[in-house]
């Protein structure tokens, strides 16, 4: 039997970080950068194609950072400033997610200007338990599912599919070499989040990058577009 007093904490917990996340979406408008929550079980491609997302931005003449959550080490930020574009990371210290005061405070530490950017690229910590629970006050986010992994992803962590906006299909160039179901991916991720839309994605060959960032620039464009009309409503 589940304990109240456990469950009337976790309540506090998520609603004081539902706050936070609002105050920093409010923020993040305010400075114009549209903020995206990369979400995936480890191994599933985040960095690596994070890594050649930052650099088509930067090429495109956007300007584009990433903060990048981690159990420990700063690995992967070093990582990601390959492309060119800032990079901080978040050393949790155990969490398995992320949460709105970690953003908050490293957003702080940083000491970066969110107007200089166009996008803010959240990667979150490994995961796909905890970090469905938590807003971190981004504007979209987008799970990752490589085809090494199982097709029945969706079907095991119905919780983040659901409360994800996006599916990214990672590592599409061996997909043949490791016999991943297409069909039985996308029939499953359906299952879970009908009408999700999916993008194959491959950071070794490219494929899908370009029309992944469209999307992201797509909806950039609506919500600035949609900005002005609240203020003036």
């Amino acid at each position: 039997m589940n304990n109240p007093r456990i469950l009337e904490i976790r309540r506090g917990v998520l609603e004081k970080n539902d706050l936070l996340a609002q105050q920093l979406r409010t923020r993040f408008n305010e400075a114009g950068v549209y903020v995206v929550n990369l979400v995936s079980s480890p191994g599933a491609g985040k960095t690596a194609l994070l890594e050649v997302m930052l650099r088509h931005l930067r090429e495109s003449g956007l300007n584009a950072g990433a903060l990048v959550g981690d159990l420990a080490t700063d690995n992967d930020a070093k990582r990601l400033a390959r492309s060119g574009a800032p990079a901080h990371q978040i050393e949790t210290g155990g969490n398995c997610h992320l949460e709105a005061d970690m953003i908050s405070d490293h957003l702080a530490e940083w000491g970066i200007d969110l107007s200089d950017f166009d996008y803010l690229f959240i990667e979150n910590v490994g995961n796909l338990v905890c970090p469905a629970s938590y807003d971190l006050g981004e504007h979209l986010r987008a799970v990752m599912l490589s085809v090494t992994e199982g097709e029945d992803k969706p079907l095991k962590y119905p919780t983040m599919f659901n409360s994800s906006d996006v599916a990214l299909i990672t590592k599409i160039d061996i997909a043949e070499a490791v016999e991943f179901d297409r069909k039985a991916a996308y029939t499953n991720i359906q299952a879970i989040r009908p009408g999700m839309v999916t993008f194959e994605t491959s950071a070794k060959t490219g494929r899908g990058v370009d029309a992944w960032l469209s999307y992201l620039a797509e909806r950039r464009e609506a919500l600035h577009t949609a900005a002005p009309e609240a203020e003036s409503s």
